[in-house]
């Protein structure tokens, strides 16, 4: 499973960093969120951290054999503030990555036939255009002073696969059964 470009492990190794770091914003955020009197959308924060440690995790077994000190450079939203306001550099976050970052990377390892890279790549893509609603959606509520409604947040455990409520009996990205889902 070892990558053999040097293109596909640098994005892997941002890709790592930048989930990462969304993985900690989002347990910050969602630790403000509960203090605020949100404890739905701090549910959902949990949950979608939850989705970036799974991303992250993925890169980094892809990247089995292919250990080195490295710098990474990674995009990130710093700061905090009111919980509508860190929904705003959530999405902004999530909207990069399925813009901008995720296809770059995801065409890059394709183009180099690196297909572990590219799974990896296409599960993080596809959760986190879930994740840039369900952020829209809280960033609505806590804008109008509410929190949102919602009974739980399930995840997939393969793939990061977001969704309110109840999970579908099989992930529409990865194929892993309900029963499976982490719930939030």
């Amino acid at each position: 499973m070892s990558v053999k470009n040097a293109m596909t492990i640098e994005f892997l190794r941002s890709a790592y960093g930048g989930e990462s770091m969304a993985h900690m914003r989002y347990l910050i955020w969602g630790e403000i969120a509960r203090k605020e009197g949100f404890p739905n959308i701090a549910k959902l924060f949990e949950a979608i951290a939850y989705a970036e440690w799974v991303h992250a995790r993925n890169h980094f077994t892809v990247l089995n054999g292919n250990v080195a000190d490295n710098s990474v450079m990674a995009g990130g939203v710093f700061g905090n503030k009111v919980t509508a306001e860190n929904l705003i550099g959530a999405i902004i976050g999530e909207d990069f990555e399925v813009d901008q970052m995720y296809p770059v990377y995801l065409e890059t390892a394709k183009f180099q036939g690196e297909k572990d890279a590219a799974r990896s790549f296409t599960y993080a893509l596809e959760a986190e255009k879930i994740h840039s609603k369900l952020f829209s959606k809280a960033q609505a509520a806590a804008k109008g002073g509410i929190d949102l409604e919602l009974k739980a947040v399930l995840v997939c455990p393969v793939c990061g696969h977001t969704i309110l409520n109840e999970a579908p009996d099989k992930c529409p990205v990865c194929g892993l059964a309900k029963e499976k889902y982490q719930k939030f």
